[in-house]
């Protein structure tokens, strides 16, 4: 009894040490966040993708509607912003950041696009999911 007692408490402590906080996962969104405004103000919108989730399931909503996947959203970047002066600097505001379930957030915020061919502001609401270790964007709507 006293070995599976001394098992137990192993277990317990050892999965008390792998699991993250809260502020540890929203610390890593918010890190995730900030590469990708460095991305976009380099106009590097392939490096911007890489805080979204490489599917076809990926799915982002916006001012031209519904998009589905990973590839053709990066496309739809490639199109509408095409050099810097289209990307511009980017920033981003966040309001909220709020626990879904264990693995999933929600952030809410504004961005703003300082352009020379004149700016662009939004909103936004984004769900990132720990997929293999890495925190990753599966839905957007921004408009």
């Amino acid at each position: 009894m006293k070995k599976f007692l001394l098992f137990l408490c192993l277990v317990s402590f050892t999965l008390g040490f792998s699991q993250t906080t809260e502020k540890e996962d929203k610390e890593a969104i918010l890190s995730v966040m900030t590469l990708q405004e460095k991305a976009w103000s380099n106009n590097d919108l392939d490096g911007f993708m890489q805080g979204y989730w490489k599917s076809d399931s990926l799915k982002f909503f916006g001012s031209s509607g519904l998009t589905k996947g990973w590839q053709q959203t990066l496309d739809n970047y490639k199109k509408g912003y095409p050099t810097k002066e289209h990307s511009g600097t980017l920033n981003f505001t966040i309001k909220d950041i709020s626990k879904i379930d264990e693995g999933s957030y929600w952030v809410m915020g504004e961005y703003y696009l300082k352009r020379s061919v004149g700016d662009a502001n939004g909103v936004f609401l984004i769900i990132f999911k720990k997929i293999d270790g890495e925190w990753k964007i599966v839905a957007d709507m921004s408009c």
